[in-house]
């Protein structure tokens, strides 16, 4: 069993070493003048493959660099090809683990890219600093002079372009497929389907190529080509982030790279490093604007958690108001009963007696009974909908028996939003106008609702109310008083709690003899015309 397990780990070894082999000769053969994208490739697999198959990293780069050594014995020297036998990514591990393990690179499950950019520079030190070691041991010819300055700017930049755009790209790949559980076949079909992919493709890459062509059929055109170049990936960056500054940035390089002269100059040096502070700076941008983002979208989600537990513990508070209204609407059927029973006792003891008083004053309390009921929890709203409450109910009733002028203005499918929405307005209505009942400023009451179905459900609710001293010593101000069960007394707090609720917001206008009070709501659930609602 221990040997089968042995067998197992090493086959999965090989296969990695294999796979790695394989992408290294494919990428042996990418040679792009100022650009090692190689390097990338390095770091890019330290980054990724797990620390158990770094063995099988190192053993794949040596097996390559044997093949290499052999090749170039003649050319270079023996004491050359023995020293190039030594892989770079063993120079290299201890770096990316300094990296990954001390500065915390892959934080929760995000990538810091000013650890990225960090890390980059380091390892494009280390592979310079290789490059000339090596070259002080390569057999030369006797007339060649090196220009140390030169050569090692451009190594340096060729090494930390190509690190800058193969391990961005990479990460994008990896964490992609990372999402969808390595199942490649889920992974095309989701990246055919994204946004991400369609303007990479559709807008990103022609422009680019379009830019590459003008740069290359005009050499007065190449520099403005070149810079023109980077204005995809700050467009990408915006919209996307580092992920977007990544694929972008790596096909702007690679255009970038092959619009370059052949010849090193100082020119073609500050374009290099032009190029490699652009990108740079663009994944670390695209970087703070994804945390932000995410940031963001997190304090987005808590509010929607927030405002849908309110919104339960809404639903559970007018749960128990129904069920107390319930109670006391028994109680109101139990007082006709106990009255019923106690005037038949008193009929056999005065058969006479004259019950019309006895009526009146039951008919009063059973009347006060059900229009505390009714404010408990509106009975017509549940039944026909909030057209007819605000129309027909008891607010209507009640405003006009006080001698109060009452207009209500309803455009729109009002029926067709959630019941909790029709409770919020009402309530709201109810605690607008016993708010200006209260102040006994109000004689005039109009009431407008707007709403409609589109952006998922909206909602405009406009009180205005008005004084009119003539018609205000007409009104009955002890009936006007009974709204004042159907509100909480906390006035505009409580219309702005309640409006919370529903993403809405409050606005109040002082007009000439009164007030204006507008409410806009969000439906908070999708704009479904249910069945219930639909039959009024």
């Amino acid at each position: 069993m221990y040997a089968g397990v042995r067998n197992q780990a090493l086959l999965k070894q090989a296969a990695v070493a294999t796979i790695y082999l394989a992408i290294l000769a494919l990428f042996r053969q990418v040679s792009i003048q100022h650009w090692f994208p190689l390097v990338g490739l390095h770091v890019a697999a330290l980054l990724l493959v797990p620390y158990r198959y770094w063995p099988a990293i190192f053993v794949g780069d040596s097996i390559w660099l044997a093949y290499v050594s052999l090749t170039c014995l003649d050319e270079f020297g023996p004491l050359w090809a023995v020293i190039n036998l030594i892989p770079a990514t063993l120079y290299q591990a201890p770096v990316v683990w300094w990296f990954l393990e001390r500065r915390k690179l892959f934080a929760k499950s995000e990538v810091s890219m000013q650890g990225l950019v960090a890390c980059a520079l380091v390892m494009a030190t280390i592979s310079t600093t290789l490059t000339i070691g090596q070259l002080q041991v390569t057999r030369l010819p006797a007339d060649y002079v090196i220009q140390y300055g030169d050569l090692v700017a451009r190594i340096l930049l060729g090494n930390l372009m190509g690190i800058l755009t193969i391990v961005p790209i990479a990460l994008v790949l990896h964490r992609s497929l990372m999402v969808v559980d390595g199942r490649c076949v889920t992974w095309i079909r989701q990246a055919l389907d994204s946004r991400f992919f369609l303007e990479n493709a559709f807008l990103v890459a022609p422009v680019l190529g379009f830019l590459g062509w003008i740069g290359s059929r005009n050499a007065d055109a190449q520099s403005a080509a070149q810079m023109v170049m980077f204005f995809p990936v700050i467009l990408m960056a915006l919209r996307h982030g580092w992920a977007g500054a990544a694929v972008a940035g790596a096909m702007a390089s690679l255009g970038i790279m092959l619009l370059m002269p052949t010849r090193n100059d100082p020119a073609t040096l500050h374009a290099e490093a032009v190029v490699a502070i652009a990108i740079s700076t663009m994944l670390m941008v695209g970087d703070r604007l994804s945390r932000l983002d995410r940031h963001a979208k997190d304090a987005q989600q808590e509010k929607d958690r927030a405002i849908e537990l309110a919104l339960r513990n809404a639903t559970l508070g007018e749960a128990q108001l129904r069920i107390a209204a319930l109670a006391m609407d028994h109680m109101r059927d139990s007082v006709n009963q106990t009255f019923d029973t106690m005037l038949s006792r008193l009929r056999i003891l005065q058969p006479v007696a004259n019950d019309a008083g006895y009526r009146r004053q039951v008919s009063a309390t059973q009347e006060r009974i059900y229009q505390l009921t009714d404010s408990v929890s509106p009975s017509q709203l549940r039944e026909r909908g909030l057209p007819a409450v605000l129309v027909e109910g008891t607010l209507a009733r009640t405003l006009h028996e006080a001698g109060i002028r009452y207009w209500c203005d309803l455009r729109g499918p009002v029926s067709f939003f959630a019941q909790p929405l029709q409770l919020a307005v009402y309530r709201m209505t109810c605690e607008a106008i016993a708010d200006a009942l209260i102040a006994r400023d109000a004689s005039d009451v109009l009431v407008k609702i707007r709403c409609g179905s589109r952006y998922g459900g909206w909602l405009v609710l406009m009180i205005e109310t008005k004084h009119q001293a003539e018609r205000a010593q007409r009104v009955d101000w002890t009936v006007a008083h009974r709204l004042r069960f159907g509100a909480t007394g906390l006035g505009r707090k409580a219309i702005e709690d309640r409006a919370a609720l529903f993403r809405g917001q409050v606005r109040e206008r002082t007009l000439h003899h009164g007030r204006r009070l507008m409410v806009s709501l969000r439906e908070p659930y999708p704009f479904e015309p249910s069945m219930e609602c639909a039959n009024y």
